[in-house]
């Protein structure tokens, strides 16, 4: 089964593909490189199943038939800020600005929160698109709090200044391979690699 997935993020395709590949060692999992590069899309949408829609369907347009298409849209919920950075969580403190300068500006934004107003998640939304262009939707979360400085450097976005629940570390302490049990996105993407499973076996197919 080849699954290509519809994103530009290098960090993003490396996590994916470990995560669906862990599930499944038939998947075959492509970036968009493979045939030319992932379209430019703008994320005009206020939520994250919106834009998840149009990563997938924008590559669905070049993609070759036959092949599944996977996209998410990803980002942090802090409560102390009504929700923010939310669907802007990649370009939160501008466009074209690095992890480190959306870090600065959350953690400015959080100065005077208190230690138990920091609560945040991470929010995941995949959307699984059959070759008969069937979706599927796959959503999940990672409950946690901001911490009050960047800490660790085996992650990526806002993983150095979030600490999950149940853990004392920031996510990029903690590492991938713990990362890969616990994240928003691992989560979501075990979910999706269950059902390509199930429903492959309740086919015949077998994944």
């Amino acid at each position: 089964m080849k699954i290509y997935l519809a994103t530009r993020n290098k960090n993003k395709i490396r996590e994916v593909s470990h995560i669906l590949k862990s599930e499944s060692n038939v998947l075959e999992i492509f970036s968009p490189d493979e045939i030319g590069g992932m379209p430019e899309v703008e994320e005009t949408e206020n939520n994250f199943l919106g834009n998840a829609r149009l990563k997938v369907q924008a590559l669905r347009a070049i993609a070759p038939r036959g092949v599944w298409i996977v996209s998410d849209d990803s980002g942090l919920e802090v409560d102390a800020l009504n929700g923010a950075p939310g669907v802007y969580s990649a370009r939160y403190a501008g466009l074209n600005v690095t992890a480190e300068e959306n870090n600065a500006k959350l953690l400015r934004e959080m100065e005077a929160v208190p230690d138990d107003k920091r609560s945040a998640r991470f929010v995941c939304c995949a959307v699984l698109l059959e070759p008969s262009g069937v979706e599927k939707v796959f959503r999940d979360a990672c409950e946690g709090v901001i911490t009050r400085a960047p800490a660790g450097d085996q992650g990526f976005g806002y993983d150095p200044i979030f600490i999950p629940e149940g853990f004392n570390n920031t996510i990029a302490e903690l590492g991938p391979d713990k990362k890969d049990r616990l994240s928003h996105r691992a989560r979501a993407m075990k979910e999706l690699a269950f059902w390509l499973k199930y429903t492959q076996n309740a086919f015949g197919a077998g994944v």
